[in-house]
């Protein structure tokens, strides 16, 4: 409690704002502002009027909100907190696919670096994909870095061509489907929603897939009194909070994602008490990175 309250007096001396991704941990999701999927908070970081951010999330939502936001102070509280789909790909892998494929529109998933979002014409999330890909007039598309995701697009986008980069979420990959006939033997009568990080056959079988905050919605509404849960295991605080009399069952204990659990309130009270870890981007890189990220919150 006393942590809690120091953090609450230096977010407010230096006029702060935390905002929190769904896979934190549970106490670090409570002392935020604001908590949610990368689309919601990459909205957040953009309109907020906080002169610093604090991102507890992994390197590239908070270079995602840096780049929207060069004069604020961005802080990511753990700065070994990575992504390994966000490192699957380079710049030049980017401009290769470019070059194979000219004319092609190049939509990069926002868990991507600030250089690969610097060779793409448009972002997405997982909760926007499929209406960024509609919204391209382009027939052909090229789609960087999650291959699991680009296929759950391009089956809700038949009338476009689709060159998927090999890139995937090594959390949401670990899903099996004997872990899914296995939990739906267990609990028979539950929905199985799950992120379209998970493989084709996985989000094929399941019930509803979705983001984070569409998978939170699609909990809240339903009537069913429990649920399969194929995404990593944080978002299940918010679930359990929202929906105290439903059950939530994860498709498997090993949905954990070892970055996001890495910041943890002290790291929280280390970064608003000695400005760590600051995120900076190279300022030519990053105007076309913006460029990349504002066509996503515009479209």
């Amino acid at each position: 409690m006393e942590l809690t309250q120091e953090i609450k007096r230096l977010k407010a001396e230096r006029g702060a704002v935390i905002v929190a991704h769904n896979y934190q941990v549970d106490e670090v999701q409570d002392i935020a502002d604001y908590v949610g999927d990368s689309f919601y908070l990459s909205k957040i970081c953009a309109q907020s009027e906080a002169k610093t951010i604090v991102f507890c999330g992994v390197r590239f939502m908070a270079e995602s909100a840096k780049i929207l936001s060069p004069d604020k102070t961005v802080l990511l509280p753990e700065a070994h907190a990575g992504c390994p789909m966000a490192d699957s790909i380079t710049p030049e892998d980017v401009r290769r696919l470019k070059a194979e494929h000219p004319g092609a529109a190049v939509v990069c998933y926002i868990n991507s670096s600030v250089e690969v979002k610097a060779e793409c014409d448009i972002c997405c999330t997982s909760s926007n994909a499929v209406r960024i890909v509609r919204s391209l007039k382009e027939r052909e598309v090229i789609f960087v870095p999650d291959q699991n995701l680009g296929s759950y697009v391009a089956a809700q986008v038949p009338e476009k061509q689709f060159t998927l980069f090999n890139g995937c979420c090594v959390t949401h990959a670990r899903v099996t489907m004997d872990e899914l006939n296995a939990a739906r033997a267990l609990y028979p009568d539950a929905p199985v929603a799950v992120h379209p990080e998970c493989s084709p056959e996985i989000v094929a079988a399941s019930d509803f897939a979705g983001s984070t905050s569409e998978i939170i919605d699609f909990c809240t509404r339903s009537d069913a009194k429990r649920f399969l849960i194929g995404t990593e295991m944080g978002v299940l605080h918010k679930l359990k909070k929202d929906n105290p009399t439903k059950e939530f069952y994860l498709l498997t204990p090993r949905l954990i994602c070892t970055n996001m659990k890495l910041t943890t309130l002290q790291s929280v009270h280390r970064a608003l008490a000695e400005n760590k870890t600051q995120v900076e981007v190279e300022e030519s890189i990053r105007l076309r990175a913006r460029t990349c990220l504002e066509r996503m919150l515009n479209a």
